[in-house]
């Protein structure tokens, strides 16, 4: 397990400013514009996504946050969390793209890993999110480099490459967080 102490703030310069990587996360700012590769993986397009799926072999992890009910709503008011629509097929594990994770989602995204893959580190496993997000460039950086997976493609355009492709997605639900 990993232990971290996390400062947003870094003195530097005289002024206090926003930190934007913890060993080589990042952990703010997820939606801006992300890298060209991934360490230890293998970035795709759209196009190379459906080749791939082509296959039979080839597990799809969506890792879009959950949405989160908003702090000023109150709490009489019913919140119903927008829909999430992912490639059909996939696995939606939210939040383990965070660039710190805790042990209990570090574990979670482990266990999901071993479950979908059959504990084979050989599976082909696309993971993905939006367009500009890191969240998908920081789970598939950690399940190639952490945790010895050796087939990670990270598909960098997501749900909003395949929505311009003009193809289908899906209605899904996160994966329940049943660690134990």
């Amino acid at each position: 397990m990993h232990t971290h102490t996390i400062r947003h703030l870094h003195y530097c310069q005289g002024e206090y400013r926003t930190l934007l990587f913890l060993d080589g996360y990042r952990i703010t700012d997820f939606r801006s514009p992300v890298p060209d590769t991934v360490p230890s993986g293998f970035t795709v397009t759209t196009q190379q996504v459906q080749k791939l799926l082509q296959g039979d072999d080839v597990i799809l992890i969506d890792v879009l946050p959950a949405p989160i009910k908003p702090k000023d709503r109150p709490s009489g008011l019913l919140w119903l969390p927008p829909a999430r629509h992912n490639i059909p097929g996939s696995v939606w594990l939210p939040n383990v793209g965070y660039g710190a994770l805790s042990d209990e989602l570090e574990a979670y995204f482990k266990l999901n890993l071993a479950k979908y893959s059959a504990g084979d580190k050989s599976r082909k496993i696309i993971i993905y999110c939006q367009a500009d997000c890191w969240m998908s460039w920081n789970a598939a950086k950690r399940a190639a480099t952490c945790f010895g997976y050796t087939q990670i493609y990270w598909y960098p355009d997501g749900t909003t490459g395949r929505e311009a492709a003009g193809l289908s997605q899906e209605k899904s639900m996160p994966v329940p967080m049943d660690v134990q």
